[in-house]
């Protein structure tokens, strides 16, 4: 395991650094201005097509028309500054798109898709924090984190399936531990789960902004790199002296964590602020 010390100074930093990315200058988020980009990209490759056919008489294949869509989509995007996968996932829609066509599906599996897909990302156009399940190796690390020799409240906002709320709960009997989730199928996976395995953890459907984080002495938070700053911006407000704000994978810009851990190289990173 490999710990980055806390350098005297690092934390408390009344400064604050505003980082604009290329998709915050955009005043559509990211989703809505893909779907515009590829709905634009359809229109000018029908207008592509619409024009060889009348210039040149010539039959615009289904794949040439599909493959120029999707490299348009692409090339927007890339010019509108959105990230590299949305740029990906721009250019193999159309290809996707075609290949669930070709199978010829009855019309009901793709709206048992749709309300599957739903339940499960419905609220990531607002956040963009997509589902993001932790692993064991994780839960271990941030175990051995927790204050010790006495009962805690620690919540995991966004916390998915349950897993880690539950582990903590095991690990750690008598203290309070809250799952907070706002897509709706995970959370009733975690009741139901938490049920059938009599785990006296908490579970709550409901966006972490109505809490108070001086509520708690450990936050936990496996979001997305957009969500950062506004978690800091709260937990700055809120968290009490001495409690800790611990975000797996990602950090928050601008601000130094007092510890950053990794299980080895290849490992994703912990990182913890503590107030």
């Amino acid at each position: 395991m490999q710990i980055s010390p806390k350098k005297p100074g690092d934390f408390g930093d009344s400064s604050t650094l505003t980082i604009v990315s290329s998709e915050e200058k955009n005043a559509l988020k990211p989703a809505t201005l893909a779907l515009f980009i590829q709905c634009a990209s359809f229109l000018l490759a029908m207008l592509a097509s619409w024009s060889i056919h009348q210039l040149y008489l010539l039959p615009v294949n289904l794949f040439v028309f599909v493959l120029v869509q999707g490299s348009l989509a692409l090339l927007i995007s890339s010019a509108f500054g959105l990230a590299i996968w949305w740029c990906i996932i721009q250019f193999v829609f159309p290809f996707a798109a075609l290949f669930m066509h070709g199978l010829q599906l009855p019309a009901g599996i793709y709206l048992a898709g749709f309300l599957l897909t739903l339940s499960l990302f419905w609220t990531t156009f607002r956040t963009q924090v997509p589902f993001y399940p932790s692993r064991l190796g994780a839960w271990q690390q941030i175990f051995k984190l927790l204050p010790q020799g006495r009962h805690i409240r620690m919540v995991d906002i966004g916390s998915g399936l349950g897993d880690l709320v539950m582990y903590m709960a095991r690990a750690k009997p008598g203290s309070y531990f809250l799952g907070v989730e706002i897509a709706p199928l995970p959370w009733l996976i975690s009741v139901v789960r938490k049920f059938f395995k009599k785990s006296n953890a908490d579970f709550k459907l409901s966006d972490y902004h109505t809490l108070n984080f001086a509520d708690f002495d450990v936050v936990f938070a496996y979001l997305s790199p957009a969500a950062m700053q506004a978690l800091w911006e709260k937990a700055a407000l809120e968290m009490s002296t001495g409690s800790l704000l611990i975000s797996y994978e990602f950090e928050i810009p601008g601000k130094t964590p007092a510890r950053v851990i990794r299980k080895d190289k290849n490992s994703p990173a912990i990182y913890v602020w503590q107030f």
